[in-house]
């Protein structure tokens, strides 16, 4: 019984698909840049300046791409038709534009939660993402996960607790602590972005859905901005690199990469994979502005790559549509 469930457990892995994998990977390298490039930005401008530039810059990026895409696929003699179209066109604009809308607050409180908490602190709580990706599918979409991906996923979010335990029990509500919940908040409406992206995926491609989902949230920060910032642009050249450093690996190849994977992964576990980010955000953390990596961080760290192979070799890690087509 245990060789044949080595033997199960083994062809499932091979279904894993290679491309949607490493672009799961890449993705998470890229997002776990977020938090240092924030920082840089808000040593000049407001946490809802920093995420506004951030926005219409990918916008504009992922537009030029759309029409680059759209004219290459105009030329292909052997395709009449440039990209899949929307059976229900109202339905799916409103799900892009509630993406919008979830990633711009969510980005909102992250960036707050930055000037009040560390690095690895604000990445630990934001990245708690999977607990919520995992309800909404269970109650919103009635998805089931296995036991082996339940387990995987309690394991890696113990991993992520231990980081800000002392913390949570000291019960003193001090910045740091409300930096920690605002970036716990942020995780709300992050775990259910990937549920968004994951129905969007059935019918249209990344660039599409990051396009509209970069231009709405700029269109919504733009007046938040205008309104509680004193300043709108950076007005030095590192804070501009950081800006569009923010645009060019945060949105378009961190979301960017993880919208395309959801085509074949599903969300719950693409958001269980992103538990890893804080390790490499702490690493860099401390490589940069010298913040403290201890031994509850390392064994934190270690815990969730236990919780993270759990989660990749069980059933859930596949998108069920793709799943069943096998």
């Amino acid at each position: 019984m245990n060789a044949q469930a080595k033997v199960l457990q083994f062809n499932h892995l091979s279904l894993l698909p290679i491309d949607s994998l490493a672009a799961l990977f890449g993705s998470l390298v890229c997002l776990s840049l977020t938090p240092i490039f924030i920082r840089f930005s808000e040593y000049e401008l407001g946490p809802n300046a920093t995420i506004f530039n951030r926005f219409w810059i990918a916008a504009i990026a992922f537009g030029l791409l759309s029409q680059l895409l759209t004219v290459r696929r105009r030329k292909r003699k052997n395709e009449t038709k440039i990209e899949p179209e929307k059976p229900h066109l109202a339905n799916t604009a409103k799900l892009l534009i509630a993406d919008g809308v979830l990633l711009s607050i969510g980005l909102i409180f992250w960036s707050w939660s930055l000037t009040q908490t560390t690095i690895a602190h604000s990445s630990i709580m934001h990245n708690l993402v999977p607990i919520f990706t995992v309800l909404g599918a269970w109650l919103a979409l009635s998805q089931t996960f296995d036991r082996r991906f339940l387990l995987g996923m309690f394991v890696a979010i113990c991993g992520s607790a231990l980081l800000d335990i002392n913390d949570l029990l000291s019960f003193r509500i001090s910045e740091q602590l409300l930096g920690d919940l605002a970036a716990l908040l942020s995780a709300v409406f992050f775990g259910i972005h990937p549920l968004i992206i994951q129905k969007l995926r059935t019918h249209l491609s990344p660039v599409t859905i990051m396009s509209w989902s970069s231009t709405t949230s700029a269109l919504l920060l733009l007046p938040v901005a205008l309104i509680a910032e004193n300043q709108l642009f950076p007005n030095s050249l590192t804070g501009w690199l950081a800006v569009i450093a923010q645009a060019i690996v945060g949105q378009m190849l961190g979301i960017g990469l993880w919208a395309y994977c959801l085509k074949k992964l599903s969300a719950g576990f693409t958001s269980l994979v992103a538990l890893f980010i804080p390790a490499l955000s702490a690493i860099e953390g401390w490589a940069i502005f010298s913040e403290n990596l201890n031994l509850s961080t390392s064994v934190s760290f270690l815990i969730i790559l236990w919780g993270m192979y759990l989660a990749i070799s069980s059933t859930s890690a596949l998108n069920s549509e793709v799943e069943s087509s096998h």
